[in-house]
């Protein structure tokens, strides 16, 4: 039976670990829980051993959780996933962060329907950085033109990029997220998070500068589906 306490424990050692290698500082590296398709009771044991940041792929399993664990007020709610239009309001209301920006209609419903209370969503906009047919995200060459968009909406704050890079292809999709990061932050200074890397990658994102890791198997065990 998976430890998730003793499993989170040794995903922050390996991360220290790496990060001492690579000679970077591990406290600019996030490490996010993705705690889909797993019971509130899994996050709250993640929680109890000291883990604040989680993630979730689907906007009423988010909501759900959120309300569940509404005492947890520390927990910083991230999604990842797809999101469609008829959805976009579970989500303006529930998460800090949207990683998976890649609809300008998107993004607007978002702002509009962000609570004032909750202050500005932070975002990140999503590359397709493998131009797969399957993966949403915009197009790299897309992206100062995308941001600029964001960037005038209000409630939403524009931090930075993520990207799901195809199965073999990890080196060179962070590679060339470096350079799109270093791009964006040209013109947006603040937007300097890169979220890529999961369990089976997340060393390799390390050296490509990642901020944002996603890690769910490797926490809470296997799931139904291998995405994270």
């Amino acid at each position: 039976m998976n430890n998730i306490a003793e499993q989170l424990k040794l995903a922050y050692q390996n991360i220290k670990q790496k990060c001492l290698q690579l000679q970077i500082s591990n406290k600019t590296v996030q490490l996010i829980a993705v705690s889909k398709t797993k019971p509130a009771a899994d996050i709250l044991t993640a929680y109890t051993g000291g883990q604040r940041r989680f993630a979730e792929n689907y906007p009423q399993e988010l909501a759900d959780k959120q309300q569940q664990l509404a005492d947890k007020t520390d927990i910083e709610w991230h999604f990842i996933g797809p999101l469609q239009s008829n959805k976009t309001k579970l989500v303006a209301q529930s998460a800090a962060w949207v990683h998976s920006i890649d609809r300008l209609k998107i993004a607007k419903r978002l702002a509009e329907q962000r609570p004032n209370s909750l202050g500005k969503l932070k975002v990140l906009i999503q590359l397709n950085i493998c131009n797969e047919n399957s993966k949403s995200g915009i197009a790299p060459e897309s992206l100062l033109e995308f941001a600029a968009q964001i960037n005038t909406l209000p409630q939403l704050e524009l931090k930075g990029l993520m990207a799901i890079p195809a199965l073999g292809d990890s080196e060179q999709a962070f590679a060339a997220m470096q350079q799109h990061s270093l791009q964006l932050q040209q013109h947006y200074p603040h937007a300097k998070e890169l979220s890529m890397g999961m369990s089976a990658d997340w060393q390799i994102a390390l050296r490509y500068g990642a901020t944002m890791i996603r890690l769910g198997t490797a926490i809470f065990g296997k799931r139904d589906t291998n995405e994270e």
